[in-house]
């Protein structure tokens, strides 16, 4: 089985200031996961904290079979390891957003047994205006194991990937 969980936090221009930097900065990177998950090949813990809510989170959860599409990356068999199925885990091309993904990267192969994580941040636009702008950082944390509650909120991870940019410019 592969558990995923994906933590999205939300904000618009107004909460671009330091004080907002900080308080985005306390919200947890991982939360428990729900008691009672759907069986499948691959289960999806969405989490969204947004700014316009008070950062509460919303949660989703979803099974889907192997190889899936979901949340700007590709899940697929990769080749077996002594027997073992390992899980291929790849970026996909991202053209909606800054900064832009033109390409498939690779960004971990893991065996059973083996937990990674995945931080990323966006600039969202729905037009050509800066008004409609939003920003985004999503930590992305993958195991290819059986479910525990605290599956991602303790301990340390086999791979990390950390493909976060400045977003205001700068470096």
């Amino acid at each position: 089985m592969v558990i995923v969980q994906r933590v999205v936090v939300r904000w618009g221009k107004q909460g671009r200031g330091a004080a907002e930097a900080t308080r985005r900065r306390s919200l947890p990177e991982a939360f428990p996961l729900p008691p009672a998950l759907p069986g499948g090949p691959l289960v999806l813990h969405d989490v969204t904290l947004d700014e316009a809510d008070g950062y509460t989170p919303v949660t989703a959860v979803g099974a889907h079979p192997l190889p899936h599409r979901a949340i700007g990356l590709r899940f697929s068999p990769g080749p077996p390891d002594d027997g073992n199925l390992r899980i291929r885990v790849e970026r996909m091309p991202v053209g909606a957003s800054y900064p832009r993904h033109g390409r498939i990267g690779r960004l971990f192969l893991l065996d059973p047994g083996q937990r990674a994580r995945y931080r990323a941040n966006f600039r969202f636009t729905g037009c050509q205006c800066a008004a409609a702008w939003h920003f985004e950082q999503w930590t992305i944390s993958i195991g290819h194991t059986g479910p525990s509650p605290d599956l991602f909120c303790s301990g340390g991870f086999d791979a990390e990937v950390d493909d976060r940019v400045s977003l205001y410019g700068g470096r």
